[in-house]
Protein backbone atom coordinates (compact mmCIF):
# COMPACT_ATOMS: atom_id res chain seq x y z
CA UNK A 1 0.00 0.00 0.00
CA UNK A 2 2.84 2.40 0.82
CA UNK A 3 4.36 1.97 -2.65
CA UNK A 4 1.05 2.94 -4.27
CA UNK A 5 0.86 6.04 -2.07
CA UNK A 6 4.37 6.96 -3.14
CA UNK A 7 3.36 6.54 -6.77
CA UNK A 8 0.28 8.72 -6.26
CA UNK A 9 2.36 11.35 -4.48
CA UNK A 10 4.88 11.22 -7.32
CA UNK A 11 2.15 11.68 -9.91
CA UNK A 12 0.68 14.58 -7.97
CA UNK A 13 4.07 16.29 -7.81
CA UNK A 14 4.59 15.74 -11.54
CA UNK A 15 1.13 17.14 -12.27
CA UNK A 16 1.99 20.26 -10.27
CA UNK A 17 5.26 20.63 -12.20
CA UNK A 18 3.51 20.05 -15.53
CA UNK A 19 0.92 22.69 -14.69
CA UNK A 20 3.77 25.18 -14.39
CA UNK A 21 5.16 24.03 -17.75
CA UNK A 22 1.65 24.27 -19.20
CA UNK A 23 1.39 27.90 -18.09
CA UNK A 24 4.58 28.63 -20.02
CA UNK A 25 3.30 26.90 -23.17
CA UNK A 26 0.03 28.82 -22.97
CA UNK A 27 1.91 32.13 -23.00
CA UNK A 28 3.74 31.55 -26.27
CA UNK A 29 2.06 31.53 -29.70
CA UNK A 30 3.89 28.36 -30.79
CA UNK A 31 2.86 26.51 -27.62
CA UNK A 32 -0.68 25.52 -28.58
CA UNK A 33 0.09 21.93 -29.56
CA UNK A 34 2.38 21.42 -26.57
CA UNK A 35 -0.32 22.77 -24.25
CA UNK A 36 -2.86 20.35 -25.70
CA UNK A 37 -0.51 17.41 -25.18
CA UNK A 38 0.29 18.44 -21.60
CA UNK A 39 -3.40 18.86 -20.72
CA UNK A 40 -4.20 15.40 -22.15
CA UNK A 41 -1.31 13.82 -20.26
CA UNK A 42 -2.47 15.39 -16.99
CA UNK A 43 -6.05 14.25 -17.64
CA UNK A 44 -4.89 10.68 -18.31
CA UNK A 45 -2.89 10.68 -15.07
CA UNK A 46 -5.88 11.92 -13.09
CA UNK A 47 -8.08 9.22 -14.63
CA UNK A 48 -5.50 6.54 -13.80
CA UNK A 49 -5.42 7.66 -10.16
CA UNK A 50 -9.23 7.83 -9.98
CA UNK A 51 -9.54 4.29 -11.32
CA UNK A 52 -6.73 3.03 -9.04
CA UNK A 53 -5.02 1.45 -12.08
CA UNK A 54 -1.39 0.91 -11.05
CA UNK A 55 -0.20 0.08 -14.57
CA UNK A 56 -1.74 3.24 -16.02
CA UNK A 57 -0.41 5.26 -13.09
CA UNK A 58 3.12 4.05 -13.84
CA UNK A 59 2.68 4.90 -17.52
CA UNK A 60 1.27 8.31 -16.62
CA UNK A 61 4.11 9.03 -14.22
CA UNK A 62 6.62 8.31 -16.99
CA UNK A 63 4.73 10.47 -19.49
CA UNK A 64 4.46 13.36 -17.02
CA UNK A 65 8.14 13.03 -16.16
CA UNK A 66 9.06 13.30 -19.85
CA UNK A 67 7.37 16.69 -20.25
CA UNK A 68 9.84 19.54 -20.42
Amino acid sequence: MEEKMNLIEGIQKEIERCLEVLAFYEKIPQGTFGAIVIRKTILNAEKAMASDDAVEMLRSYKELNDIE
